[in-house]
């Protein structure tokens, strides 16, 4: 059986080095810092009651299938999806997003296509789109081909009355899972492995098409809804469930969670 060890990725060992780093982060904090290393975005307290936000992720090995495909137009959605989903999870809307695009070679006509999923995925969210980086490094990516990789920060401003970090949480709250609309981008490592094992990148598999366009999916953005559900009720805790899946519960409390009614 293949594991996500196996294709490389040692989660407890990934964990064991994010603490090491948190340990070094956490040095630098002021009075000023609410949530740091650890939670679904690092906050400062500003003037006006609120809190400045800020998260930054990756699409991961993601990046693999679109060069695989050759198809670059929906990546950039990934990467807005990818920091803003976690940012609203603290209660923040987002205000500002920023890209970092790294790659062995200058392909303008890939970075534009790039550019194009950032804007997609910015409109989506609500957010501009402010700035960035395109580093061109031919000597640390090691492939002979064009590779790259993708990152992005996103900044948000939330209420300090309306904060979300979990601290709500009871005995007896009901928890609302919101089903995916496919694997977004996270696990891609293992999914590679099993599914291009038995697939071609072009293989049609009955019920969902294309394995390689399946596997390229944009991820959901969920900032508009959720920030419409969070105007109208009291929500005590927000999870956005990617890498590690279901233990993500745990940045919110780390008393046990009971998920019921599964699919």
């Amino acid at each position: 059986m293949i594991t996500y060890k196996s294709a490389g990725v040692d989660v407890s060992k990934i964990k064991k080095s994010q603490a090491s780093i948190g340990k070094i982060i956490a040095s630098t904090h002021s009075g000023m810092v609410k949530s740091g290393f650890g939670h679904y975005a690092g906050l400062v307290g500003i003037h006006g009651g609120k809190y400045l936000a800020t998260h930054t992720d990756g699409v991961g090995t993601k990046v693999i299938i679109a060069n695989l495909l050759k198809k670059y137009d929906t990546i950039g959605i990934d990467c807005v999806a990818m920091n803003v989903n976690d940012i609203i999870c603290i209660g923040a809307k987002p205000i500002s997003f920023v890209d970092y695009i790294a790659s062995n070679q200058n392909k303008e006509s890939v970075f534009v296509e790039i550019a194009r999923g950032l804007a997609t995925g910015a409109k989506k969210s609500g957010v501009p789109i402010v700035g960035g980086e395109t580093a061109i490094m031919p000597d640390l990516f090691e492939e002979k081909g064009f590779a790259f990789d993708l990152a992005g920060m996103v900044a948000g401003l939330v209420d300090k009355t309306k904060l979300i970090l979990g601290n709500k949480i009871r005995v007896g709250d009901i928890i609302i899972g919101i089903a995916s609309t496919g694997i977004h981008s996270n696990g891609y490592s293992l999914a590679r492995k099993v599914l291009l094992k038995k697939y071609a990148i072009n293989d049609n598999v009955r019920g969902i098409g294309k394995i390689g366009h399946a596997m390229l999916e944009p991820t959901q953005i969920y900032v508009k809804p959720i920030l419409e559900i969070l105007s109208r009720c009291e929500i005590h805790g927000l999870a956005n469930i990617t890498g590690g899946a279901f233990t993500k519960l745990l940045r919110l409390k780390k008393t046990g969670f009971v998920l019921d009614m599964m699919p």
